[in-house]
């Protein structure tokens, strides 16, 4: 995205990627909120999903199936990489396949090293995902500001996605439906990586997919504390980084497409921004971050381990959630828009509060949200 946005305004751009297309792990889901934005995620000839339909289950509180408001689209990360890939070439951009060893300043720029020898930049943008051997650029986490994702790809056909919860585990299972397979994975923090795979082929088995049958894959997303966000190294002087490079994942649902894409837009557009070189950039391009969505993600961390692992009126939250989902459609209303991706976190309380009825709601809604609601009368 960041070199298409560069390319297509005349700038000299070379995109470095070791590997091109490659079936990256990741569901694979497109929201509504990005190809809104970015109609030519829906408006392609790639091969995608469009998923109308999805099952909420907790162990304990049954399950709810819901209608989508929008279709969310389901790729093949090579596929979809592909697509991104061949869109910043068509603009523009001279794309090597290269593996990048370090960054060194030089002067007011950068001497990059790759395997084939050095390139010289005035600066660079870095999408090197969670897993960043550079170690001079991209955010910088501990272990609590990180989650796993495990699961497998496996033959299969559904025509509906599937969450599982559990009680007193920080994150969820998925099934997604893709062109030719499925996507079938879990997501989490607080529990190690072994007991996450066990407790995935156990779901699998009783949902009739066979592990066995799949090929696995692991990694790691970033998942930032609250406070994390507000001291996250996302960029410096000369450099900015962009998607799991700079923490930009949805800490409660682990989604990060949405916001690689846009973070890849508004690097391009703080470098166009800057015409008397890129000595401010860094500056421009953290106020655009903070401007679209920082806060809203630190809030969403806030929340995450209230939503998953406490408990409300003894039982879990996702549980009471998929409970209110089959009582009242305006709750449902809102969890669709949370899967479009067009209900934010930080006015999620006044809108619930604003359309449901009740007094367990509301209190709900405090309670999850880390605030007193008092009512006069």
């Amino acid at each position: 995205m960041a070199a298409a946005g560069l390319a297509a305004r005349g700038i000299e751009t070379i995109l470095l990627d070791e590997k091109l297309a490659w079936e990256k792990p990741c569901g694979g889901g497109i929201t509504y909120k990005a190809y809104r934005r970015y109609p030519f995620l829906l408006n392609n000839d790639t091969p995608k999903r469009k998923v109308m339909e999805t099952t909420l289950s907790e162990t304990r509180g049954g399950s709810v199936t819901m209608r989508l408001s929008q279709p969310l689209l389901i790729y093949s990360r090579y596929d979809l990489n592909r697509l991104l890939l061949d869109r910043a070439a068509a603009s523009g951009a001279r794309v090597e396949k290269d593996r990048v060893n370090a960054l060194e300043r030089s002067g007011e720029g950068w001497s990059i090293v790759t395997r084939s020898g050095r390139i010289h930049a005035d600066f660079v943008i870095v999408a090197t995902g969670a897993r960043n051997s550079l170690r001079n650029v991209g955010t910088e986490w501990s272990a609590s500001d990180t989650m796993y994702a495990l699961g497998y790809w496996v033959q299969g056909e559904r025509r509906k996605i599937d969450i599982q919860f559990f009680p007193n585990f920080e994150g969820y299972i998925w099934v997604f439906p893709r062109c030719g397979h499925l996507s079938v994975g879990i997501c989490g923090k607080g529990e190690p990586a072994a007991a996450m795979r066990k407790r995935l082929e156990r779901y699998m088995e009783e949902q009739g997919i066979s592990p066995k049958e799949g090929t696995f894959y692991g990694h790691t997303i970033p998942a930032l504390e609250k406070p994390s966000f507000f001291r996250n190294r996302m960029c410096g002087p000369g450099w900015l980084a962009v998607g799991d490079a700079a923490g930009l994942v949805d800490p409660v649902t682990g989604e990060g497409l949405y916001y690689a894409i846009r973070s890849g837009d508004l690097a391009a557009e703080a470098v166009l921004g800057q015409e008397d070189g890129a000595g401010e950039l860094h500056h421009a391009y953290r106020r655009l971050i903070h401007g679209e969505f920082l806060d809203d993600l630190a809030l969403g961390a806030g929340l995450a381990k209230r939503f998953f692992v406490q408990r409300f009126l003894f039982s879990s939250v996702p549980a009471r959630m998929i409970e209110f989902m089959r009582h009242s459609p305006r709750m449902t209303e809102i969890v669709q828009d949370l899967f479009a991706g067009t209900q934010g976190y930080t006015d999620l309380k006044k809108r619930l509060l604003d359309n449901l009825n009740g007094t367990m709601l509301e209190l709900f809604m405090g309670w999850m949200l880390g605030h007193r609601v008092v009512k006069e009368g």
